[in-house]
C-alpha cells in the first residue's frame, strides 16, 4: 500500500496529516490524489466516510500560490454544515502556512464576508445560494480559479441547486480542473458531470457489493405503531445506550417536536434543522461535537457529509423515501473502519420503503418488532422470544447501588464520569424513578453510592468530552 509521499504529496502536507493522526492513505486517496496533482478532471464516487473530503483537499493546497492573492480554487458543498467542515479540515492543514481560506455561506454577516474578500482568499468554501449573491454583487471574482470541487453532488441535485450550481461554473475560466466528489451519481450529475469536465477519469471506490460498510455498521428495522413510535425509539436508547446518536426525522416539525419530548424525559438532546438561525446550528453541531449533547434530532440537512467522532447510534423515527438519504443517513456511524448501528422504526405503511432500501443496498436488514410493554421480539416470533442482551435485546438493570452508567452529556441526574464507547458502568437504582429501570436509568439520580453521593451533584454534572473518542485514525476527512 502507498504512503502518502508515494501518492505525490510534499514532505508538509504529509507532516500536517500526522499532526492530526493520519497516516495511511485509504482507497479513494490512493485512487485519486496522484490524478488530482496530474490536473485531470475527476468523477469520483465512494460510500460515505471514505475519506473524500482529504483526497479533493491535499492536491489543491498542494497547488496554492500564497503569493497570489486571489480565489484559486473553490469548493462548493449542499449545505452549510458540510461547507463548514471542510473549512476546518482546510484550517488543520493550512495551520502555520499563508494560505489564507473563507468559507461563504448564508446565515453569516455579508459585510465581514466582503471585508476578507477584499484582503485576498487563496481558497473559497461555499454553499451554492450565498456564492451567487456574491457573483451577483460584484463582489467574488472567479477568473482566478483553477480548481472546481463540486462535493455531494447528488445532494446539490436533490435539494435543488442545479441551476445556481451551473450559473457558477459557468462565471468560472473555461480551462480549469473540474472534479465531481460524491457517494451515488444520478443520471442528472453525470449530465453535468459529462457538460462541464473535459477527459474526465471516472473512480468507483467499491469494497464491497453493498453500498454501506456491512461489516461496521449494523442494521435492524424495528416495527412499530405509529401510536408507539416514541415510547419505540426512548426504549431503543435505553437498550442500546448510545454515546453519541443522530436521530433523523421527516420534517422540521416533527424534529422540533421529538427534540422537545426527549428533552422533557430528560435527555441531553438538542435539534438540527434548517429553520434554525446559522449561530443556532453552528452552536448545536459545536455541542455535539464535543459530547455535551447524547442525542441529535435532525432532518437530512445533517446527513451529508457529517463527520462527529464518536456517533455509535443512527435511528431513522421517520424512514426515508430514497435508497441514497438512507444510506447517507446511516453513513454517519461506523466510520474510518469504526463500529455502529443503524435502527429503522418501521410502521405497517413503511414495509414498501423498506423493501425498495434493501434492494437498493442489497442487503436484508434484521428485523425485530417493539411490544407495549418494551420488550423487542424478533419479527414473527412470539413473547417468549424475547432478545437476549447479547443480542441486541433489553438489558435487566444492574441494580447494584452507588454506579453509574457514563453519558456523554449527562442526562439528568447523572455525574461527569462519562465513557468512550464499550466502556460502560452498571446503572445506579434511584428510589425515586418508576419502577421501570429503563426510565429510571435515562432520568434518574446519580445513586447513593461513592460515585453519586448527592442528587445535587448528580444533577449539576455534565458529561466530560470522552478522551477515548480521539483515538487514533486512518485518513478519514
Amino acid at each position: 500500500m502507498p504512503n502518502f509521499i508515494e501518492l505525490g504529496l510534499q514532505d508538509q502536507w504529509v507532516a500536517a496529516l500526522r499532526e492530526n493522526g493520519i497516516a495511511v492513505p485509504t482507497p479513494v486517496q490512493m485512487e485519486t490524489i496522484p490524478l488530482l496533482l496530474a490536473g485531470q478532471d475527476v468523477i469520483a464516487r465512494a460510500r460515505t466516510g471514505s475519506g473524500k473530503t482529504l483526497a479533493f483537499l491535499l492536491p489543491i493546497m498542494q497547488k496554492l500560490d500564497p503569493a497570489r492573492a486571489y480565489p484559486q480554487a473553490l469548493i462548493i458543498a449542499p449545505t452549510r454544515e458540510l461547507a463548514l467542515q471542510i473549512t476546518e479540515e482546510a484550517r488543520k492543514l493550512a495551520r502555520g502556512t499563508e494560505i489564507r481560506i473563507l468559507a461563504v455561506y448564508g446565515g453569516q454577516d455579508v459585510d465581514k464576508q466582503l471585508r476578507k474578500l477584499e484582503g485576498g482568499r487563496h481558497l473559497i468554501i461555499g454553499t451554492p445560494g450565498r456564492l451567487n449573491d456574491h457573483l451577483r454583487r460584484g463582489t467574488l471574482e472567479l477568473g482566478g480559479v483553477k480548481t472546481l470541487v463540486l462535493d455531494e453532488a447528488d445532494q446539490m441535485l436533490h435539494m435543488g441547486f442545479l441551476d445556481e450550481v451551473e450559473a457558477l461554473i459557468q462565471a468560472l475560466p473555461h480551462k480549469r480542473q473540474t472534479l465531481l466528489y460524491s457517494a451515488t451519481m444520478p443520471a442528472e450529475i453525470k449530465r453535468l458531470a459529462s457538460f462541464y469536465t473535459r477527459d474526465a477519469v471516472d473512480v468507483t471506490v467499491k469494497a464491497e457489493k453493498s453500498p454501506v460498510p456491512l461489516q461496521h455498521i449494523r442494521q435492524l428495522a424495528v416495527e412499530v405503531t405509529d401510536r408507539t413510535k416514541q415510547q419505540a425509539l426512548v426504549s431503543m436508547i435505553e437498550t442500546y445506550r448510545p454515546f453519541l446518536a443522530i436521530i433523523f426525522c421527516r420534517t422540521k416539525r416533527r424534529a422540533s417536536t421529538l427534540n422537545s419530548a426527549l428533552l422533557e424525559q430528560g435527555y441531553a438532546s438538542d435539534e438540527l434543522h434548517g429553520d434554525l438561525s446559522q449561530a443556532k446550528r453552528e452552536q448545536v453541531m459545536k455541542r455535539f461535537r464535543e459530547a455535551k449533547l447524547q442525542l441529535l434530532v435532525a432532518t437530512d440537512v445533517a446527513a451529508r457529509g457529517l463527520d462527529v467522532e464518536g456517533v455509535t447510534h443512527v435511528f431513522n423515527y421517520d424512514i426515508p423515501h430514497e435508497v441514497d438519504s438512507y444510506i447517507h443517513r446511516i453513513g454517519r456511524t461506523g466510520r474510518a473502519g469504526g463500529k455502529g448501528m443503524a435502527i429503522t422504526l418501521v410502521s405497517p405503511r413503511d414495509k414498501g420503503e423498506l423493501q425498495r432500501i434493501e434492494q437498493g443496498i442489497n442487503h436484508t436488514i434484521e428485523r425485530r418488532r417493539y411490544e407495549k410493554d418494551g420488550e423487542i421480539v424478533e419479527a414473527g416470533a412470539s413473547r417468549a422470544s424475547a432478545v437476549s442482551p447479547g443480542r441486541g435485546g433489553r438489558k435487566e438493570p444492574d441494580r447494584r447501588r452507588g454506579q453509574q452508567r457514563p453519558s456523554p452529556g449527562g442526562r439528568r441526574g447523572q455525574g461527569a464520569g462519562d465513557k468512550p464507547p464499550g466502556q460502560r458502568q452498571s446503572r445506579s437504582e434511584d428510589k425515586g424513578s418508576r419502577s421501570s429501570s429503563r426510565k429510571g436509568d435515562a432520568r434518574g439520580g446519580a445513586g447513593r453510592g461513592a460515585e453519586g453521593s448527592s442528587r445535587g451533584q448528580g444533577r449539576s454534572g455534565r458529561g466530560a468530552q470522552s478522551g477515548g473518542r480521539r483515538g487514533g485514525r486512518s485518513g478519514r476527512k
